[in-house]
């Protein structure tokens, strides 16, 4: 299986059944036992079309005779794949770009449909030479929308409460597709300079984060399970966004830590450290699978402190109601923060997401048990919807009295008005994700 077929088959899967691109990628390139340079080039052009979907079609659309909605989904596929290749990849000949796409519509239709194929896709070479590509027509929040392929309903929400400027510049960050792995150094067993020495000597460039102490930047993140520094617990997988969530929560030595969302468990582990392995960090999650793999993180970083256990953050645990010195509640979200780093997630609709802030709420305001008086509740997400953020906030505190939002200071990120920030990929560098800490009252 070449790469152009791996890349098409996971184009396909996500299609018909929204199947997780990265894991069906994963899943064919293990089984064909692609080589690493074909593998990593499926990925780039399988995530290279979801990044850049709606402005591929609109290019196929000005180039075929027939409209997108009569051409047959796989061939539209094999169009997708050929025209993302010949637009965003300098590297590909224009020349093996369409001739790859002939070769995959042979293989995957009919005779009639290979001649479209061949026609469309040397109608876009040519345009493609000559500089001359269709700009997107219409308002700004279809240009934006189309020109960087996100859904037309989340640029409007956006720029409604942003302005288009400030949407551009984030919708630009989301299809960056350079972007390093952010690892936690674990300093209970290494500092930053020993962690980036041994990457080193395993052939792995790290560098120190811009403005997170203890957090450093891989190239990428192919091969790190099988890394020195990664198999002797010196470092975890995890945002600086994310760990910037358990610095403004600020657990402590001795303290009793509730991660009620825990998995796949970074918080717990940013908590552990900041706690010098001593108190108590319980993760909860309802996914038994989820907990092993925080369970085992645990272990490999030398955590003593950390029970994984099953437990729905809806059905909090009575024994410990009033007990917990730090909450955090990393509620489930939409996830439009992380659309650079995961660009399937665009396509959700605003009906996929419409039920989302009364479950975050609920979840928040039974996590809120666990906190003893004077204790902290740590609300985030990977979001940047107020829908999902500052409104369940405000309608949690216009019910809750016992709780009042607290500022809070954070490297690279500055003061925290009204206790809450939102973080932005275009600004910090970082995940989109929003950080609110809330006080119980004494």
């Amino acid at each position: 299986m070449t790469a152009r077929e791996a890349a098409l088959k996971a184009l396909e899967a996500f299609r018909r059944k929204r199947a997780w691109p990265d894991l069906a990628l994963g899943g064919l390139t293990g089984k064909h036992d692609m080589q690493k340079r074909e593998a990593a080039l499926a990925a780039r052009i399988l995530n290279g079309i979801l990044q850049n979907m709606a402005l591929c079609d609109h290019y196929i659309s000005s180039f075929s005779s027939v409209d997108l909605k009569k051409i047959e989904p796989r061939i539209l596929d094999i169009l997708r794949l050929s025209v993302y290749q010949l637009v965003f990849m300098d590297r590909i000949p224009l020349s093996a770009a369409v001739n790859e796409g002939v070769m995959l519509a042979k293989k995957k239709s009919n005779p009639r449909a290979v001649g479209f194929v061949n026609a469309v896709l040397r109608k876009a070479a040519q345009t493609v030479k000559n500089g001359a590509l269709p700009e997107v027509a219409g308002d700004t929040i279809r240009r934006l929308s189309v020109g960087y392929s996100h859904p037309e309903w989340l640029v409007g929400e956006l720029c409604g409460n942003y302005g288009a400027d400030f949407v551009r510049a984030l919708l630009k960050a989301n299809n960056d597709t350079d972007l390093p792995v952010t690892a936690q150094v674990n300093t209970l067993l290494t500092d930053t300079e020993g962690a980036i020495s041994a990457l080193a000597a395993d052939g792995v460039e790290a560098v120190r984060h811009a403005w997170l102490d203890d957090c450093i930047e891989l190239p990428d993140a192919q091969g790190i399970a099988q890394l020195g520094a990664f198999t002797n617990g010196h470092i975890w997988i995890q945002d600086a966004a994310a760990r910037l969530a358990v610095l403004a929560a600020g657990p402590a030595p001795g303290d009793l830590v509730i991660d009620g969302c825990a998995a796949p468990g970074g918080k717990s582990f940013a908590a552990a450290v900041a706690m010098g392995n001593r108190g108590k960090v319980y993760a909860f999650d309802i996914n038994e699978a989820k907990l092993r793999r925080v369970a085992e993180g645990a272990d490999r970083l030398g955590f003593t402190i950390i029970d994984a256990i099953k437990r729905d953050a809806l059905a909090p645990a009575t024994e410990l109601t009033g007990k917990a010195d730090v909450v955090l509640a990393d509620v489930p979200c939409s996830g439009f923060g992380v659309i650079r780093k995961k660009p399937e997630i665009r396509y959700k609709s605003r009906e996929d997401i419409a039920g989302l802030p009364d479950i975050q709420e609920r979840i928040l305001s039974s996590l809120a048990a666990y906190v003893k008086q004077g204790g902290v509740l740590l609300y985030s997400t990977c979001t940047v919807l107020k829908s999902e953020n500052e409104n369940v906030i405000k309608r949690f505190l216009d019910r809750d009295k016992r709780f009042e939002a607290e500022n809070f200071s954070l490297p690279g990120a500055g003061n925290a008005q009204d206790g809450a920030i939102t973080l932005w990929p275009h600004i910090h560098g970082a995940d989109g994700f929003f950080i609110c800490k809330l006080r119980r009252r004494n």
